[in-house]
């Protein structure tokens, strides 16, 4: 089941998000976040007009997905960034492409005109998924980040949702 996300599955999805955090380069944060300041963060993506989708399984949440403003200035209203991350128990079961469907056709249905998703690298898994959601690379940025001692790069992904078929 995929439904819009509520200040009370802050715990769920910081628990999920604070996994990636001290495990992964996949995330630049380096501090776990607590479930207070992912509930500002839910609040501050849907007071924007923006979709902050969850994923349960079995009762419990498995995954979530979330557009941001790409940028602030008004003629980048029709670009939005997503993220999309998944528990790590649950992936491979299809939940980050569940979940992309129904953000995409938020946004799709919102106006967005691009998407735009940052791949920190290497993440395969994450290239795979926005790839076959008809994401195209566009851009690679080399050693952006530091964390754990290393640099990493990051790539970007787009996709334009009205592009003639």
């Amino acid at each position: 089941m995929i439904r819009t996300a509520t200040v009370a599955d802050a715990p769920a999805l910081a628990a999920i998000y604070n996994h990636y955090i001290r495990e992964t380069t996949i995330t630049f944060e380096e501090e776990p976040l607590m479930p207070d300041e992912m509930a500002r963060r839910i609040e501050s993506v849907q007071a924007s007009g923006l979709s902050w989708l969850v994923s349960e399984v079995d009762g419990a949440i498995a995954g979530y997905a979330y557009a941001t403003k790409w940028r602030e200035r008004s003629a980048y209203r029709f670009s939005v960034e997503s993220t999309v991350y998944v528990a790590p128990e649950r992936q491979g079961q299809g939940l980050g492409r569940a979940l992309y469907d129904q953000l995409l056709a938020a946004l799709k249905d919102r106006g967005v005109h691009t998407v735009i998703g940052g791949i920190a690298q290497p993440n395969e898994g994450s290239v795979a998924l926005h790839e076959k959601m008809g994401f195209r690379k566009v851009a690679m940025f080399e050693q952006v980040g530091q964390k754990f001692g290393r640099w990493i790069d990051v790539g970007y992904w787009q996709l334009l949702m009205d592009k003639p078929e």
